[in-house]
């Protein structure tokens, strides 16, 4: 693990942003200018197809605290944030989107939460702005995490975090190509706060995250950081059991008191459809498993940085 040698580190992953980085940026380094000690602005080139890492490496040539990773391809928001988090230097790091629906003037108030003892804060937001039926997605979400992946916290989840680098340290060296970094995060602490911070409708580009992908999302990583599908299918498995068993003592019944035979092709073709889709599932989800620690032993990297630019702050730097 690279040394703290800084008090603050930014890590802001990017997507299609080339449009917004250069306010972004000023308004981040606006607010970091307010604050003691030296600070730094990770910016995650995620594999835009857009202008955003031509952006990046002219904003780091006028601005000393910016650095910029180009990633080798998109690997997701939760890919390239474990990137920039791992390369961070900061004591505590702060994550936030590109798109500048959280506003980076509201550093200082996850500042204070943190600061009331906790090792990570959640800025929630008082009312979404993402549209009626992608907030109560977002609800439904937050509360299936919260449920199946044992962490209450789940439901104040979003993408505003401050955390104590010493978080890295659950997962640094042990994280495969499925990552989560709230659940990563949660299991380094239970010491975690949220404050109610602002948040805006998106002024410009279209988010990454479309209805189907979150749900994708969802289910990836409720199957990478919890076990409870495969207790699910359990369950399936044990009910369709016990309803072949109440099947089978109504046929023998049928036949032994009553002297007859279940008739009906149906009945009979309706049973194997029944039977066979519950095993399949079952061997879904077993597989989804399987797959997950193939690709977990096989060394699939959660990232690759093609190119780094900017100067890490060094312990003795002034804040720029």
């Amino acid at each position: 693990m690279k040394p703290d040698c800084c008090s603050l580190s930014i890590v802001i992953p990017v997507y299609r942003s080339a449009g917004t980085l250069p306010e972004l940026v000023d308004r981040v380094n606006g607010v970091l200018d307010r604050l003691p000690g030296p600070s730094e602005v990770i910016l995650v080139n995620d594999g835009s197809p857009d202008a955003s890492w031509q952006v990046i490496a002219s904003l780091a040539g006028s601005r000393p605290r910016l650095r910029g990773l180009n990633l080798m391809k998109n690997y997701g928001q939760h890919g390239a944030l474990l990137a920039g988090i791992l390369a961070s230097r900061g004591r505590l790091i702060v994550t936030l989107d590109d798109d500048l629906q959280t506003p980076p003037e509201e550093i200082p108030r996850l500042m204070d939460e943190l600061n009331k003892g906790f090792d990570l804060v959640y800025g929630i937001r008082e009312r979404e702005q993402h549209g009626i039926f992608r907030n109560a997605c977002s609800v439904g979400i937050k509360w299936t995490l919260s449920r199946l992946l044992g962490v209450e916290a789940a439901r104040a989840m979003t993408s505003c975090r401050m955390f104590r680098s010493e978080l890295r340290r659950a997962f640094e060296g042990r994280v495969g190509p499925h990552v989560f970094l709230d659940a990563l995060l949660c299991w380094g602490t239970s010491r975690i706060g949220s404050v109610v911070v602002v948040h805006r409708r998106r002024e410009g580009g279209k988010s990454g995250y479309s209805i189907g992908r979150l749900v994708a999302h969802t289910v990836g990583m409720v199957i990478s950081f919890s076990h409870v599908p495969l207790q699910i299918a359990g369950y399936i498995g044990l009910v369709a059991t016990l309803l072949g068993v109440v099947l089978l003592a109504y046929v023998l019944g049928a036949f032994l008191l009553g002297g007859r035979v279940v008739p009906g092709f149906t009945f009979l073709a309706a049973t194997l459809i029944l039977f066979s889709g519950v095993q399949l599932f079952v061997l879904g989800v077993m597989g989804e498993y399987l797959a997950r620690m193939h690709q977990r032993l096989m060394g699939a990297p959660a990232y690759v940085i093609r190119e780094e630019i900017g100067t890490p702050p060094d312990a003795g730097d002034s804040k720029s």
